[in-house]
């Protein structure tokens, strides 16, 4: 990480308050936390978006994680698909259809109402737009609350992508490499290229 890590001691009691909330929530001050900490009032208000978009949202718990595996793809973010990739496929995210995020390739679901969702987040963060067919199809499916919550859900998730990356937290050493185009906090060069620090 290219912050150190701070210890109990070396935090303010506003920091000890939170990690103290954090870990109780969360189980331990992992991941972006740690980065987050630096800087109470963010890490406050990124853990109160950060626990809304997880754990209370009006999406269902397989969408959550999907957004999340979804944000954490487009941002090349392998420490938090490698805390979720396991979770979304036991919360019923196919995992025909992780295998395909992961590679950024067109994911298909039996279900119509999960396929209509995965198109509006694919939008959004591909295209940065969504068409209006697939703002009526998502519509239909999840309400304008489910839209609005997606919308922060996938916001939340990217700042943590975002985060992740430009202090590199730990890549878990134990775990494969999730994305073929990705080794540590770069791009595998195409052929004939010179490899990104």
């Amino acid at each position: 990480m290219r912050l150190p890590v701070l210890n109990e001691e070396e935090m303010d009691q506003r920091q000890q308050e939170l990690a103290a909330r954090i870990a109780g929530r969360r189980g331990a001050v992992r991941g972006p936390f740690r980065v987050w900490l630096h800087s109470p009032e963010m890490c406050e208000r990124a853990e109160s978006l950060g626990a809304f978009a997880r754990f209370d949202c009006s999406l269902p718990g397989h969408l959550r994680e999907l957004t999340l595996l979804m944000a954490a793809r487009n941002w090349d973010a392998q420490y938090s698909w490698n805390a979720h990739v396991h979770q979304a496929i036991e919360a019923g995210i196919p995992e025909a259809a992780v295998k395909a995020v992961a590679e950024k390739r067109e994911a298909v679901f039996d279900n119509e109402a999960d396929q209509a969702f995965y198109q509006f987040c694919r939008e959004v963060l591909e295209e940065h737009f969504v068409t209006d067919e697939t703002f009526a199809r998502a519509l239909e499916h999840f309400g304008s609350k489910g839209l609005v919550d997606t919308i922060g859900a996938l916001g939340n998730f990217t700042m943590l992508g975002m985060c992740l990356n430009t202090f590199q937290v730990d890549l878990q050493a134990d775990k494969e490499p999730p994305f073929p185009d990705i080794r540590g906090y770069g791009r595998v060069p195409a052929d004939g290229d010179e490899p990104q620090p």
